[in-house]
């Protein structure tokens, strides 16, 4: 088995795949929602063991994903 073929050996390279982005992108901005649904119902029980921190892991996913939703949205245009 040799790791390197000459240009010449090559196939030539396959036609891209059209994808569509932004279904990826919502589903992942409906999990992050469920969970910044679920931290709230237990907001409390959060506030007294101190894991407030994992309400800001939640608030810059959804950021992050809102970002991504508008750079896939332009792209696609």
């Amino acid at each position: 088995m040799r790791l390197f073929l000459k240009d010449s050996e090559r196939r030539p390279d396959p036609a891209p795949v059209k994808t569509d982005d932004r279904k990826v992108v919502l589903v992942g901005l409906v999990l992050w929602l469920v969970a910044l649904g679920v931290l709230l119902v237990f907001l409390t029980p959060l506030q007294e063991s101190g894991h407030v921190g994992s309400l800001w892991t939640v608030l810059v996913g959804l950021a992050l994903g809102l970002v991504l939703l508008v750079y896939t949205q332009r792209r696609r245009d």
